[in-house]
């Protein structure tokens, strides 16, 4: 433990005691609800969110509340208002000019799903006039990819049932993200095949809102520690979590 421990005499750790609960929130597809209890479930990049955020709720004394939201926009608006203490992102200048990050937690790689019979063998055959990627819009894959892109042609969409339903549908030929994520729907659909290179790497911090350089602190030491003692590696085991490795 270092300094910003949770006994630590800084305002912003005291304001979250005397809240009684951390908050932090995740997005498509980072959870699920259970339709029968409403329980939260996470998944990937959720599934050691929540352990984390359970994990500093535990060094703070306080209550571990997490919220779902709909898109990285919507969570990322949640917190600059305020209305959460922390989320759970990969690490992008662009993000980085709007708020702060932790060191990386982990990391996995982004890649493309095709459907049978697909010609695309590997990522840089699906760059040809004509082609239809389908991203999720502002989540970090699509904001690796669109750079790279040159002749194919990009369609949105705003969730992830609605880029899978796209591809399903015959609506793009190719769909765009997390490794982990495709593999589960290449499930839910016969034939289809992930692609084994990548078009980039996802290094997944904790982001706080700026100004707030204590809580960046005691969160980032966490981080830190989770790392060195093999928290982070365990959760990854414990959750089957495919592609997912401790960042450097």
């Amino acid at each position: 433990m270092n300094e910003y421990q949770a006994g630590s005499n800084n305002d912003e750790l005291r304001d979250i005691k005397k809240a009684a609960k951390i908050h932090s929130a995740l997005f498509l597809p980072q959870y699920s609800i259970d339709a029968a209890t409403g329980e939260m479930h996470g998944h990937g990049t959720g599934y050691v969110g929540i352990l984390m955020a359970r994990l500093l709720a535990e060094r703070l004394k306080v209550k571990p509340e997490v919220t779902g939201y709909p898109t990285p926009s919507s969570v990322m608006d949640a917190l600059l208002c305020g209305e959460i203490d922390l989320a759970f992102f990969g690490i992008e200048p662009g993000r980085q000019a709007k708020v702060d990050f932790t060191p990386p937690m982990f990391q996995f790689d982004y890649t493309y799903l095709v459907p049978s019979g697909s010609p695309v063998k590997r990522i840089a055959d699906a760059d040809k006039p004509g082609t239809r990627i389908v991203i999720m819009d502002n989540h970090a894959s699509a904001l690796a990819l669109k750079p790279q892109v040159k002749q194919a042609i990009i369609v949105s969409a705003e969730l992830p049932e609605e880029a899978f339903g796209i591809l399903r549908d015959g609506k793009a030929d190719v769909f765009a993200s997390p490794r982990d994520v495709l593999l589960d729907y290449s499930m839910e659909l016969p034939g289809s095949r992930v692609l084994d290179d990548a078009f980039g790497v996802n290094r997944v911090g904790i982001a706080i809102r700026k100004g707030r350089p204590d809580l960046l602190a005691f969160v980032s030491a966490l981080v830190t520690e989770a790392k060195a003692n093999g928290t982070i590696a365990r959760v990854i085991d414990e959750g089957s979590l495919r592609g997912f490795s401790v960042a450097a």
